[in-house]
């Protein structure tokens, strides 16, 4: 006699599926992930900025939470923001780009007028009185850049064979960037070149093109360099770092103590020695050194493993995306985050020279706080359009409520 109550048993022998793979697959996976992972880099922002701004507060403002304080509002409008990006249809966002780049122009060229405040040394913040009102416009014209030209090559479509389809975006782009160049904020301008470079890769631009531009993006740096003493200063800095330990070196020399003294668990959220005057910038420029510091090499390691994550995040959502604009925008939004994360650590770990660069939803800054949330919601607006996803949220639209349904029974 067979048994076969065998049958009716689950095969212990086969492997559980991985849950993992399971999350992955589902519709609105890129969504959760991008979500979660700009609210955990937001969260740690907003600590880090309140820890590593403290003394300089206390001292300067009288109060060691005044940045903090400032930055929590700039959180809350930006999010507010992003949630507001992240539900308009493509064809509104679409609609909207021309008026994007049109007032990102706008306001660079405001820079040099009345408007215009230097800080720095560099003349791009614009004021209209009282000091909350003060901005970086050029925080904005790289989300203007990804905007406009998303659209513009997802426009043209397939005629984009011929390299003359391309001028207007390299031209509109170019001009956005000079611009930015005469405000002496080089730093700024490379990453927006990058930024540019990488939505050109992800439209299919040719090589050619691609290689002409990076030539004529390198000898442009070379002379912004060699023409700026300040700049040549810190080139020969990074080249030489046993010299001039007190002055050219002194910043980058103290980063890497931050870096070296947190060990691999830190000194304590709030214990940082560098913030005690010894590393000027460090709620800006330098963070992620005292992040080091106060978090140790697990705090760092998890900050570029969420930098990762979005990334990740990112390409799939342009992998995924059946629409050329969500494609490119994706591109570009990722491309902005990564290349700027990186330069940011790179300065940080002392792998590239002094560059000026905030490092994304982390530095203090209400500008590159408020672009970096609006980018992160048309991000996540893109993966709500997945056709996936679009399925399941118009399902969910769509299904009866509970209510509805024994009203109906009655």
């Amino acid at each position: 006699m067979t048994d076969n109550t065998a049958s009716d048993q689950p095969d212990q022998s086969l492997p559980k599926r991985n849950l993992l793979r399971a999350a992955s697959d589902h519709p609105l996976f890129d969504y959760r992930l991008v979500v979660a992972t700009s609210a955990v880099l937001l969260c740690l922002g907003l600590l880090m900025v309140i820890s590593s701004s403290s003394v300089v507060a206390a001292v300067e403002m009288e109060d060691p939470f005044y940045f903090g304080k400032r930055q929590i509002i700039f959180a809350v409008i930006g999010v507010a923001g992003a949630w507001i990006l992240s539900l308009l249809p493509e064809k509104f966002m679409r609609f909207m780009t021309w008026p994007a780049i049109i007032l990102a122009l706008l306001l660079l060229l405001a820079t040099f007028t009345g408007l215009g405040v230097e800080q720095a040394g560099n003349q791009n913040w614009l004021s209209f009185g009282p000091s909350w009102t003060q901005f970086q416009p050029s925080e904005f014209a790289k989300l203007a850049i990804i905007l406009w030209g998303a659209n513009d090559l997802a426009r043209r479509g397939k005629i984009l064979t011929d390299i003359r389809q391309w001028t207007v975006f390299i031209v509109l782009s170019f001009t956005i960037i000079g611009l930015v160049v005469i405000q002496k904020d080089q730093g700024t301008a490379m990453i927006m070149m990058a930024i540019v470079i990488l939505v050109l890769v992800g439209a299919g631009a040719p090589w050619r093109l691609l290689f002409g531009i990076l030539t004529a993006a390198i000898a442009a740096v070379v002379i912004l360099i060699v023409l700026q003493p300040y700049r040549m200063r810190r080139i020969w800095a990074f080249m030489n770092p046993e010299e001039d330990v007190l002055g050219s070196n002194l910043q980058a020399r103290r980063g890497i103590y931050a870096l070296a003294s947190g060990g691999w668990f830190g000194q304590g959220l709030g214990s940082s020695r560098q913030k005690w005057g010894l590393l000027m910038e460090a709620h800006n420029d330098y963070i992620f050194a005292i992040i080091g510091e106060e978090l140790g090499l697990m705090g760092t390691l998890g900050v570029i493993l969420l930098f990762g994550c979005l990334a990740y995040a990112g390409i799939r959502i342009a992998m995924k995306s059946t629409s050329s604009f969500s494609r490119l925008l994706a591109v570009g939004v990722v491309a902005w985050f990564t290349v700027q994360a990186f330069a940011n650590i790179a300065v940080a770990t002392r792998l590239i020279p002094v560059m000026g660069i905030t490092l994304p939803m982390i530095s203090y800054g209400g500008s590159s706080l408020m672009a970096n949330l609006f980018a992160l919601g048309l991000l996540a607006g893109c993966a709500r359009r997945e056709p996936a996803a679009q399925k399941l949220l118009a399902s969910r639209k769509h299904k009866p409520r509970v209510a509805t349904i024994v009203r109906a029974n009655r």
